[in-house]
């Protein structure tokens, strides 16, 4: 503040000439800058001392690099698309009502004019049941049921709002119950939380047939995962979806393992078969602990105690450690394969394919990578001469064009273009740019070849994990 000082007004502004009217204006730009940047200081301390984030600190060159949207093809004008408002039609049934009007005598009647209005009626109601009590002559009491519907003192209607403006309308506990109480509804905090949480079983089977049902149905399921706090510990909340559902499960961690057990849907049984015995071969497990498990018999274990005995019994464990990394832990690839095998057996994800961002735990089976992501790396990588940043924008203006015709394939697939868009490909990840850290970026992702180019085999996924970003946005 003591960079700051009063500037006194001029007694007359038009007395001042030009160069003292731009040193005044100089001097109080310079005031301006000072007073916004204390008063930024001072709004981060206050949030600070509030336990609160502070503004997040954005770098000039950390915006979207917009791939997705600039390749996008060249819309009509918007004027010749234009479409003008029309009737509103309600989805609810319309009561009529008919509105006299006082007229001179001998005037003619010449019909009704309509004028709809739309109105919403929120109240609450209070029923008290008087249930009837009967002693029969043996002594047994009967008391008549409640309406169907009826579960603890609350109405089915009560509970349905509740759900779809906690879950739906992602209102808070706290605003809820502070809505409920205002239209008139005696209800606390706790019961308010039990109308959440209790006896919500239907809700947990619904969620996860319809998990069960898109993975034996979907062509693709695309995933993402972020931080979440669950029971008052921070977890990980991992999303399974595309086009047609969505689902969300939230664990304490978010390994390969877990992964693999969400794609189970409530199974919990390990599976040695086929597509078991492939993914261990895949994942490098040695081959004799290989043979060791197809020749030892059993193939379907009901849970994991079952199947870490089965493990003990055949002499696989985990090497110990003894002050040295352990490079591949056999009790973990056989677990995962178990589980790839269990997921199989249940018919789920039999020809799909797992699109992603990379994440190394989601690198399973048909395996497909969102092209936004890795664009992303070429767009956020640091240069630091103008040679380096001419080469990191010719290389993102290749990938960039090579993106859109990607998806000019995916309209109208061919054997003739799916040949030349490989060897494109090539020539844009395997080229030398002259700068060292984009040369071994573009061969990072040229080694993701297969899952880059999987829409050349599988035409129907998309190029992009936009959809579970999306989806999981509320998490983040």
């Amino acid at each position: 503040m003591d960079s700051l000082h009063h500037v006194p007004p001029p007694p007359s502004l038009s007395a001042l000439s030009r160069p003292e009217l731009e040193a005044l204006l100089v001097e109080l730009f310079t005031e301006v800058a000072a007073l916004k940047q204390i008063v930024a200081e001072q709004r981060d301390e206050i949030a600070r001392l509030k336990g609160l984030k502070g503004r997040p600190t954005i770098k000039p060159d950390s915006k979207p690099s917009g791939m997705d949207k600039g390749t996008e093809p060249e819309q009509p004008d918007a004027r010749e698309k234009r479409r003008f408002r029309g009737k509103v039609t309600p989805r609810v049934e319309i009561e009529e009502e008919v509105i006299t009007a006082e007229v001179p005598p001998s005037s003619r009647f010449k019909g009704y004019e309509p004028f709809l209005v739309q109105d919403l009626v929120i109240s609450v109601r209070a029923t008290c049941y008087q249930r009837e009590r009967w002693i029969t002559p043996d002594g047994r009491t009967i008391l008549s049921p409640l309406p169907e519907g009826i579960r603890g003192h609350f109405g089915p209607e009560l509970r349905r709002f509740v759900l779809m403006q906690y879950h739906q309308g992602q209102t808070t506990l706290p605003r809820l119950l502070s809505f409920l109480r205002s239209l008139g509804v005696s209800i606390s905090k706790r019961q308010l939380q039990r109308l959440l949480t209790d006896k919500q079983d239907a809700f947990i089977h619904e969620a996860q047939a319809v998990l069960r049902a898109g993975l034996e149905t979907s062509p693709f399921v695309s995933v993402d995962d972020t931080g979440a706090r669950h029971a008052g510990k921070n977890g990980f909340c991992t999303q399974i979806g595309n086009d047609w559902f969505t689902w969300f499960g939230t664990r304490a961690s978010k390994s390969r393992l877990n992964f693999l057990d969400l794609l189970r849907a409530g199974h919990t049984d390990y599976v040695l078969n086929d597509a078991a015995l492939a993914y261990l071969r895949e994942r490098g497990l040695p081959g004799p602990l290989i043979a060791r498990l197809r020749d030892a018999g059993e193939t379907r274990f009901a849970d994991l105690a079952a199947w870490q005995a089965h493990l003990a019994s055949l002499g696989i464990v985990t090497p110990a450690k003894e002050g040295l990394a352990v490079v591949q832990d056999p009790v973990q690839i056989a677990t995962e394969g178990a589980q790839w095998g269990s997921i199989h057996a249940h018919g789920f994800l039999l020809d799909a394919v797992v699109l992603s961002d990379d994440a190394r735990q989601f690198a399973i089976g048909r395996h497909a990578l969102c092209w936004v992501h890795a664009e992303r790396l070429v767009h956020k990588l640091d240069t630091f001469t103008d040679q380096q940043r001419t080469a990191q924008q010719h290389v993102r203006g290749l990938i960039w064009n090579f993106y859109a015709d990607l998806k000019a394939y995916r309209i109208t697939p061919s054997p003739k273009r799916r040949l030349a868009l490989r060897a494109r490909f090539d020539r844009i990840f395997r080229r030398k740019t002259g700068c060292a850290t984009l040369d071994r970026l573009l061969a990072r992702l040229w080694a993701n070849k297969t899952a880059l180019l999987m829409v050349l085999e599988r035409p129907e996924i998309p190029l992009h994990t936009n959809g579970s970003e999306n989806d999981i946005r509320c998490y983040v």
